[in-house]
């Protein structure tokens, strides 16, 4: 069984602060991926480079054979109101064996873990019969998948299965539902706030519409294991000139999260059948994405990502869990993340086997205080190791 050395374990943690102390938001992760790359050079892997998008890619293997591929971002969120920190975001402080900071949990944690257990693989001289890649990569935060569809349609990456290290508090995750972001335009007439009767007040019948919504999010579809689907309303602004005119048109934003069986079309649809019913003039759009990467690489694309859901027999998901049981001696529960991730393309476009795995909790990610558990960090290295030798074997 694999295990870290207590001077591993001391190094994972440095390496892990130095991850955490530099700031790495979306589109700008330039920082993180030069640290990350050294440190895959140090620990002895094979190969390590960094795509046209940004994504650093470091492989162990004789480059022949199967392929699995570990995969982590490298961007987080921002740190919101700095006041409601009561430690520094980037300061990677430790107290009580929780390392703080933004970042530690989603996933800067998990990615010093994948490097970590890959070490364990080259100290103990292991010979996969394929090639095992950790790859950390760009953008997952605000375009999840994006940075893995470059990595596999462009640059010929398709690996035959895929664990994420999001965090699941070392449990295995199988699924989750997909989402998407949708546009409401409602148009109304402008008239001076003085004289309402003279216009139309789009934020009325935005506020119709809205309430319609309200009463279809409760008879949304519900899979047995992903759960409902969900919709919410969660920003709304308008194009008055100013404070005292009658809007003309008012927007809003509406997350849905699609559970199995909802497609893109079915929820536009729902949306524009309460239009066509409250009888006012609007329109319905999906979202759309423009982003450039650090490396100059322009990314754009709707906002759409598919649901997923692996089958409890796949042997992705119980070579996982064997390994979890391997080096913890405990039986894993399985379940699916509430969050989106990576898989939304591995598994919901591409087809390839995806299940989640990492240390961290899930309810840590984005919050003031961010913090992660080191022993946990020390204990998915191992697991991430164990779990290249059952499904790559040993030559």
């Amino acid at each position: 069984m694999f295990e870290l050395s207590t001077q591993d374990q001391q190094a994972l943690t440095s390496f892990l602060q130095d991850l955490v102390r530099i700031p790495s938001i979306s589109c700008e992760e330039k920082g993180v991926a030069e640290r990350l790359g050294s440190e895959m050079r140090a620990v002895g892997f094979d190969d390590v480079w960094t795509d046209r998008i940004g994504n650093v890619v470091g492989r162990i293997g004789p480059g022949t054979g199967p392929r699995f591929l570990y995969n982590g971002h490298m961007d987080t969120v921002g740190v919101g109101d700095p006041g409601a920190w009561t430690h520094d975001p980037f300061g990677a402080e430790i107290h009580d064996g929780l390392l703080y900071g933004r970042g530690a949990t989603d996933m800067k944690g998990p990615l010093a873990s994948l490097v970590y257990g890959a070490k364990a693989l080259k100290d103990r001289g292991v010979e996969l019969a394929g090639d095992l890649y950790v790859v950390g990569v760009v953008q997952e935060e605000p375009c999840e998948g994006y940075a893995m569809r470059v990595l596999v349609e462009e640059e010929g990456l398709r690996p035959d299965w895929v664990v994420l290290a999001e965090p699941t508090n070392l449990r295995v995750s199988r699924g989750h539902r997909g989402r998407m972001e949708m546009h409401v335009t409602v148009r109304g007439r402008s008239s001076h706030a003085s004289m309402p009767h003279l216009g139309e007040n789009a934020i009325y019948d935005a506020a119709r519409v809205v309430f319609s919504l309200e009463l279809l999010s409760e008879m949304l579809a519900e899979d047995p294991f992903l759960g409902k689907g969900t919709l919410a309303v969660t920003r709304i602004e308008n194009t008055a000139a100013s404070k005292n005119v009658i809007p003309d048109s008012c927007t809003f934003v509406i997350d849905r999260r699609l559970t199995l069986g909802e497609t893109e079309a079915k929820a536009l649809a729902e949306v524009e059948g309460v239009i066509v019913r409250e009888n006012v003039r609007a329109e319905v759009s999906l979202a759309e994405f423009d982003y450039t990467s650090y490396t100059g690489y322009r990314c754009r694309d709707v906002e759409h990502y598919p649901a997923w859901v692996v089958s409890e027999n796949h042997i992705l998901v119980q070579a996982t869990g064997q390994a979890v049981r391997e080096v913890t001696g405990e039986r894993p529960p399985i379940g699916t993340w509430d969050f989106s991730t990576d898989g939304v393309y591995t598994m919901g476009v591409a087809g390839i086997p995806t299940v989640g795995m990492g240390p961290g909790e899930e309810t840590q990610a984005h919050i003031a205080d961010e913090c992660i558990r080191l022993a946990d960090c020390y204990t998915a290295a191992p697991i991430y190791a164990q779990l290249a030798v059952d499904l790559l074997g040993d030559a």
